[in-house]
């Protein structure tokens, strides 16, 4: 049977203009679930439950998760920091339902995916911080918002021996798109760092303790037709959800 892969949309609760205005709206780049259903998975939009109880319903109907990445920033007070730059900050909403998930991952040992922002809630939910703005706070970064398209890629990343991802990929450097103003600062004490830009900038963070917990900073669903390295990536995710829990 095709593995289901829960997706977290954005949320917009009615302060965004552009998405939907006063009434709060869902939404999601159709790129993450069309790369989820061509590779065999079967994607499940999953709302944004605040229900402890509906949580746990909705988690026992999926074998994997992908948190997709997002527009607005995490508050940094979540990684115990106050907010220096004004950013948009992602709905308090969103925040709790995807720090609940990578809490029930870890626990459940369900296979999960981060993406860009994603990876960055993977990192925070596991103790870690961030970067507020790479522009201001690493200067001698690379521009990390690219202004190609993403389909695209911008520069390299730099894989780590014996992690997950080399495993995955089959690669010990490979090119990435960029479109992120934020990034890990401190990884989380569970965690370990397993893919760095040529500016040190950290690029991917993984669980060496669970089959399959990953994130990425950059966004593999603009590349996956054309790139098999990235493709790679969603397959991996499929294969583990496909699996039984340990």
């Amino acid at each position: 049977m095709k593995p289901v892969i829960g997706v977290t949309p954005d949320f917009n609760a009615g302060d965004r203009k552009e998405w939907g205005g006063r009434e709060p709206t869902y939404f999601l780049r159709a790129r993450y679930v069309r790369a989820i259903e061509e590779l065999g998975g079967i994607p499940l939009i999953l709302p944004l439950v605040a229900d402890a109880a509906g949580r746990r319903r909705l988690l026992e109907r999926v074998d994997g998760l992908l948190l997709t990445g997002s527009g607005p920033d995490l508050p940094p007070r979540l990684y115990g920091e106050r907010q220096r730059y004004k950013f948009p900050l992602v709905s308090e909403r969103r925040a709790n339902f995807e720090l609940e998930l990578v809490h029930q991952a870890r626990t459940r040992d369900i296979p999960l995916l981060g993406i860009c922002g994603g990876m960055q809630t993977v990192n925070v939910a596991c103790g870690g911080s961030l970067f507020q703005d790479l522009s201001s706070q690493l200067p001698l970064a690379l521009p990390h918002r690219q202004t190609t398209k993403a389909v695209h890629p911008s520069h390299s990343v730099k894989i780590a021996p014996g992690s997950l991802l080399r495993k995955i990929v089959a690669k010990a450097t490979m090119q990435v798109n960029s479109s992120h103003h934020q990034s890990v600062k401190t990884v989380a004490p569970t965690l370990i760092a397993s893919a760095i830009a040529p500016d040190g900038v950290i690029e991917a963070v993984e669980s060496p303790d669970h089959r399959f917990f990953l994130g990425i900073q950059w966004h593999p669903e603009f590349l996956f037709e054309r790139h098999i390295a990235h493709r790679r990536l969603f397959q991996a995710l499929l294969r583990a959800a496909g699996r039984p829990r340990a």
